[in-house]
């Protein structure tokens, strides 16, 4: 589904020719970052500098998509506007229009919507073609921050709430998206697709969307920092939902700092989400870059879960040995360690987070998007025109790829307006909170819990807190390749990136980006764990063409 052009832009006006000249001549001996690992600052320097100009920075990334892409399946769409936008942003700059990410291409999840020449299917042919009124909010955030939307990135069909069996970041749409880090890796879902990307530089950063470990897992597993964001911090207005209580948007990036930054873009109240008005800044979101303070440990209580630390996690030994060096440097950095947190409530939330989440689904998907389109080919309006469809198209890969989540919501008989939704809604704000993260945050007053990122993120689903998820380590070179469930990937391998997590309470990101921003500064394990895929292209090769 790559949208195939001509890498030619043309700069709009006499005065941007000019610049665009004087870019050229300048970037031959300025200084040009790695795009492997360039952050904002490096890209602003260059920008700002007259080193390289935004076109140039989006032909090197559209080569750098193009020249992998075959192989990873992380892109599922080019946007064909982003040379032209490009052009823009750079007139922009020479008029001295410059906002917090002009000029830098950005690709988002296939699932946040854009009114533009691009598709935005959830990874599935039911939405080929279909259009919205306008951009999501988020999406239109990042226009107005000057952000260049490159396209599209590969995901789990239906941000992987379609089938009881198949694979992380497979859609009929992008295909099978794999991870760099090891032959054949299981990228994680189910905004596997933006993981890929960010982590071996197909754009700056990305945007994905997390109901439950979709931002923090492939985050962990393509070794780069992820926030999940509380529900209600960012807006899913004009986004594919799964459940309106848990569904949020966030940024998986290769640094902290990086994605506070684009947190920062995308955060605040929205009219179209009335879960935003929870927000309790008023209209001013916090600075979340300027969280990024090496000091952010210091003095943060931070709790522990019960058996983390003495061996009894289940973790594989590389993930606990690691683990347990990691408190202690938490310690050492002026936190304190609050040990043996217990979650009474987890193991007996799973039966009504199933319910939440599928009563959800069937509601919202019709309610929440469905009938906002303002074009829809396929007539779909319902989860049971979704699930026809599926089974009617042979490129949806159906019965081999079940459509079990959807068979059991449609099963249930009722939506999240019924007496037996509000039921298991309170089980699970009971086992998630009061019994579950919130308990625990309140109980012992702290400021976070500390676990290895997917331990975190399980933790903080059900009643939408916010995670962040920074690298802390890699498989050693002799791990057993295992395969996964499905039987197409392999789940673990040499080389696996692994990260850790924080957890805290709604709307507590500033205080969790500090901490993760600490710890990150003192181990810079991102710049020591090497994907096996890379991009040759770098910004040298585009210069001037």
């Amino acid at each position: 589904m790559m949208n195939q052009f001509s890498h030619s832009g043309r700069l709009l006006g006499a005065c941007c020719l000019a610049l665009q000249i004087a870019l050229c001549l300048a970037g031959c001996g300025g200084r040009l970052p790695p795009l492997l690992d360039a952050t904002l600052d490096d890209l602003r320097r260059g920008l700002d500098g007259g080193n390289f100009s935004s076109v140039d920075l989006t032909k090197a990334y559209i080569a750098r998509i193009n020249e992998v892409n075959e192989q990873l399946h992380a892109v599922n769409e080019i946007n064909p506007d982003a040379l032209t936008i490009a052009a823009e942003r750079d007139k922009e700059r020479c008029q001295g229009k410059v906002g917090p990410l002009h000029g830098i291409p950005i690709l988002i999840k296939d699932n946040i919507a854009t009114n533009d020449k691009m598709n935005n299917t959830a990874g599935s042919f039911a939405l080929l073609g279909a259009k919205v009124p306008e951009d999501s909010t988020v999406a239109a955030k990042l226009r107005k921050a000057g952000a260049i939307i490159l396209g599209k990135a590969n995901l789990s069909q239906w941000a992987n709430f379609r089938s009881d069996n198949g694979s992380s970041g497979w859609s009929s749409i992008g295909g099978q998206a794999t991870g760099a880090y090891f032959p054949g890796q299981d990228p994680s879902g189910s905004s596997s697709g933006s993981g890929v990307s960010s982590s071996v530089g197909l754009a700056w950063a990305c945007l994905g969307t997390e109901t439950d470990g979709s931002i923090i897992s492939p985050s962990q597993e393509n070794n780069l920092v992820g926030i999940k964001p509380s529900v209600g911090l960012t807006s899913r207005y004009l986004v594919v939902p799964i459940s309106e209580h848990q569904d949020t948007v966030g940024p998986m990036a290769r640094t902290v700092k990086d994605a506070a930054h684009l947190l920062s873009a995308i955060a605040g109240k929205d009219s179209n989400d009335n879960y935003t008005s929870a927000i309790p800044f008023g209209d001013k979101v916090p600075d979340y870059v300027a969280a990024c303070k090496k000091s952010g440990l210091k003095g943060k209580r931070i709790g522990i879960p019960q058996g983390l630390t003495k061996g009894e996690s289940g973790y594989p030994a590389p993930v606990e040995k690691t683990f347990r060096e990691t408190v202690e440097l938490l310690r050492s950095s002026g936190a304190v360690i609050v040990d043996n947190i217990e979650f009474p409530g987890l193991e007996q939330l799973g039966p009504s987070n199933e319910i939440v989440l599928k009563a959800d689904f069937v509601s919202g998907l019709p309610e929440l998007y469905l009938k906002k389109l303002v074009a829809n080919p396929n007539n779909i309006t319902s989860l049971a025109d979704l699930q026809a469809f599926t089974h009617k198209d042979p490129r949806e890969d159906w019965p081999e790829r079940d459509t079990g989540v959807w068979d059991s919501a449609l099963k249930l008989g009722f939506g999240n307006d019924s007496p037996q939704f509000r039921e298991a809604f309170q089980k699970q704000l009971n086992f998630g909170g009061e019994q579950g993260l919130a308990g625990a945050l309140k109980n012992n007053s702290l400021d976070a819990i500390f676990a290895p990122s997917d331990f975190v993120s399980s933790m903080a689903a059900p009643l939408g807190n916010p995670v962040v998820t920074v690298p802390i380590g890699r498989m050693p070179d002799d791990t057993p390749v295992t395969r996964n469930g499905f039987g197409n990937l392999n789940a673990t391998g040499p080389n696996q990136p692994f990260g850790v997590g924080f957890a805290g309470a709604h709307f507590s990101e500033e205080a969790l980006i500090g901490m993760a921003y600490a710890l990150e500064q003192q181990t810079h394990v991102r710049t020591k764990i090497h994907p096996k895929v890379v991009p040759r292209t770098e910004l040298q090769d585009v210069l001037g063409k």
